[in-house]
């Protein structure tokens, strides 16, 4: 994976640890954070539609049935996946929405934090291009459909975190449906960060989701504040 936020890793995992004579065997636990680094990994290579179990065996020098020893399942490997996504993202959320709620009251704190959660969600994809496939679904698409229920249910609990910073800022600034309001930007928010990312997975990773984002930000909260007569 790249530079960034990356899976949590042992002492000696990944690639060079394969190829290191000093041990044979890796320790408990190592080969399961092996497996799912190089998954992500080939998730990064733009045009690859599916990862097979023999390749990603091959990549690791190692036999198909000794990554049934680690995971029942190919599903299994990507659930692995999904777990550090939310795992990572949803401890950045919560430390957002903690400490605005020991910030002195401020009537745009609402604002600020749902764009400090799109923001981070932006840059974890654009550090990990791997689980932006997995983010995305472009890399579930021939997989248990379970797996895309579990993507579907992570962006719902996204809204419902912006959902709740905004209500905040729907009352302060006395709209007279502030859960209607806060509804409609917090859907067009979370809209707005899968369409960034789906951009980046289907542009090869050419096309960087942080793009202008400040100023797509400011438009964003503009036009959901003060939409069309």
């Amino acid at each position: 994976m790249s530079d960034g936020v990356l899976l949590p890793a042992m002492d000696g995992a990944g690639e060079g640890a394969a190829a290191a004579p000093a041990r044979k065997r890796p320790k408990p636990g190592e080969r399961r954070v092996q497996i799912l680094q190089a998954l992500a990994t080939m998730l990064e290579q733009p045009g690859t539609e599916r990862v097979t179990t023999a390749a990603l065996a091959a990549r690791l020098k190692v036999s198909e049935a000794a990554l049934y020893r680690h995971f029942a399942s190919k599903a299994q490997m990507f659930e692995g996946l999904i777990a550090f996504i939310e795992q990572s993202v949803f401890t950045l959320v919560n430390q957002i929405t903690a400490d605005a709620g020991d910030a002195p009251a401020d009537p745009q704190a609402g604002s600020r934090q749902a764009q400090h959660i799109v923001t981070v969600l932006l840059q974890f994809g654009e550090k990990n291009p791997g689980m932006t496939r997995v983010m995305v679904g472009d890399a579930l698409v021939f997989e248990n459909e379970r797996l895309q229920l579990r993507m579907n249910q992570f962006f719902d609990k996204i809204e419902a975190s912006l959902r709740q910073c905004l209500r905040t800022l729907a009352s302060d600034d006395a709209v007279p449906q502030p859960m209607v309001d806060a509804t409609v930007q917090a859907s067009v928010m979370t809209a707005f960060v899968i369409g960034r990312l789906q951009r980046f997975a289907r542009s090869g990773f050419r096309r960087q989701p942080t793009e202008h984002l400040d100023a797509s930000l400011q438009r964003l909260v503009r036009t959901t504040a003060n939409p069309p007569a």
